[in-house]
């Protein structure tokens, strides 16, 4: 039996700041959605690599240019940004540009652990668990409602690097996840 999916397709605008993982897990699982630009905010982005070789359109922006990334955003006619792996703090202003369209990828469970550091923050409580969140962003660090979390379990004799890698695991999971929800 067919049946007909009249959902509308999102133009999507990614930005990064690191290797650039979770951007491409966005473009290579989003069934529905388009990625049109990515925007990164370092010269060496491993972000920026993956974007020239999935054919997708990147830009380098430092963060402070917030201006300039909302109007390319908006140029780009951009029904959702996604912060994945964006390491910077963003305005009230930008905020309210992409107000109910802007979502970031957390490496922990929020409302724990905000900010840099909720890896070995995580690992260093005792804690049994931790995870990743997918959160509306407000422009109070890492603090937006929480839209999906997954949990990750902190297993004995975990480092900081394995238990970052699993947490990484989860995030290639649950980004998609969200954004094909949306």
């Amino acid at each position: 039996m067919y049946r007909l999916d009249l959902r509308k397709a999102m133009r999507l605008g990614v930005m990064c700041s690191g290797n650039g993982t979770n951007f491409e897990t966005i473009v290579r699982t989003c069934r529905y959605d388009e990625v049109v630009l990515m925007i990164h905010n370092k010269k060496e982005c491993g972000a920026a690599k993956r974007a020239e070789s999935l054919g997708i359109k990147s830009v380098r922006l430092a963060s402070k240019e917030e201006d300039n990334i909302i109007k390319i955003f908006d140029a780009y006619q951009v029904d959702l940004v996604v912060m994945a792996g964006w390491m910077r703090v963003v305005s009230k202003k930008f905020c309210d540009a992409f107000a109910g369209r802007l979502i970031n990828l957390h490496p922990s469970l929020l409302p724990k652990y905000k900010g840099l550091g909720a890896v070995e923050q995580a690992l260093k409580s005792g804690d049994t668990e931790t995870g990743c969140s997918v959160h509306w962003v407000t422009e109070h660090l890492d603090s937006g409602a929480v839209i999906k979390q997954q949990t990750v379990p902190i297993l004995p004799g975990d480092t900081v690097e394995t238990l970052q890698r699993a947490i990484q695991q989860a995030e290639h999971n649950l980004l998609p996840l969200v954004i094909n929800a949306l």
